[in-house]
């Protein structure tokens, strides 16, 4: 009998500190960096982002995160054989958050590793992970999206950061005789490393250029809603399925205007797209388990539906995976 993998138990973390944007342009004024809530909202589609503490990592979202979605899914830390861990903003060079993660969990013995796709970083580390278990070699993982993005910005370019917030999402994937994820398509284009990226890093205790997030908007608007649509009809066409048998699709909340533009190229309604950008921003690898944990607990997804998650990110990398719930 074939092996499949399943979602049983979703979560999610929001750091307490809330800024609307017009918390974000008193700040920015401070700075002398003008720009305006209308700005922001009519470009973006974006009203307010979530700030974590300076003592406050991704390992601690994800660690919040990770014990509702165990909550939900009816399994103790112990039961946990995978741990993945998407980040771009990890607590320490090494060891992983995931390991980190791990500890503090109170799940040590199993493989913990991270996965570094920028904001496709969910949609490869699901995949991953369903691989695994179909493969035998786990039976339920724990994969979580984690971010202290505000860690990485700066805040004299008004056209970077006011789009990104800090938080966690996470799934428990466990195996299934039952299909729950149907198929996955993952690419990545290293010829478009410049039009998004941080380009900086750690030599002799020293950062070597320039730790803070750069990012070509325009570029990556016109890339991203092309590569999307694509990766949404391999998936399709991988499960036997059309856009019909779409119920909800929850792409990566980086702008509203690349969602809307998905969602038109897929003939669907955004009546069926998970849409939590307004709230959230866009939190890198953790924006797809947040808004799934979130229309799964507010009644918006539910059992049986078919669900297309797709990400787009920093690489230039994007994917997308179509699963039953």
């Amino acid at each position: 009998m074939r092996r499949y993998s399943r979602i049983t138990g979703t979560g999610s973390s929001l750091p307490p500190r809330r800024l609307t944007n017009a918390d974000l342009v008193a700040e920015l004024a401070q700075r002398g960096i003008e720009t305006s809530d209308e700005w922001i909202v009519e470009r973006t589609g974006i009203r307010a982002r979530h700030f974590a503490d300076p003592e406050v990592g991704s390992s601690d979202l994800g660690l919040e995160a990770a014990r509702n979605a165990l909550e939900a899914a009816g399994v103790q830390p112990q039961d946990i054989d995978l741990i993945i861990v998407a980040t771009s903003t990890p607590d320490m060079v090494f060891p992983s958050t995931a390991c980190i993660l791990q500890n503090k969990l109170g799940a040590n013995g199993c493989p913990a590793f991270d996965v570094q796709a920028v904001c496709s970083g969910f949609v490869y580390a699901l995949s991953v992970a369903d691989a695994m278990i179909q493969s035998g070699a786990a039976s339920r993982a724990l994969v979580v999206g984690a971010e202290v993005f505000s860690r990485i910005l700066d805040f004299n370019d008004r056209t970077t950061c006011v789009l990104f917030g800090d938080g966690a999402g996470a799934v428990v994937l466990e195996a299934s005789d039952t299909p729950g994820i149907l198929s996955s398509d993952l690419h990545a284009d290293g010829k478009h490393v410049g039009i998004l990226c941080v380009p900086g890093n750690v030599s002799g205790g020293q950062v070597l250029g320039d730790p803070l997030l750069k990012m070509d908007g325009q570029a990556v608007f016109k890339l991203a809603v092309g590569v999307l649509e694509k990766a949404a009809h391999a998936a399709l066409a991988k499960a036997g399925l059309t856009e019909s048998d779409i119920d909800w699709l929850i792409p990566h909340q980086a702008n509203i205007r690349i969602m809307q533009g998905t969602a038109r190229k897929l003939k669907l309604s955004m009546d069926k797209v998970v849409v939590t950008v307004d709230q959230h921003g866009n939190t890198s690898a953790a924006s797809i388990p947040l808004a799934l944990d979130h229309a799964v607990r507010n009644g918006q997804v539910k059992p049986g539906q078919t669900v297309l998650l797709e990400g787009v990110g920093g690489g230039f990398t994007w994917g997308a995976v179509l699963l039953k719930m």
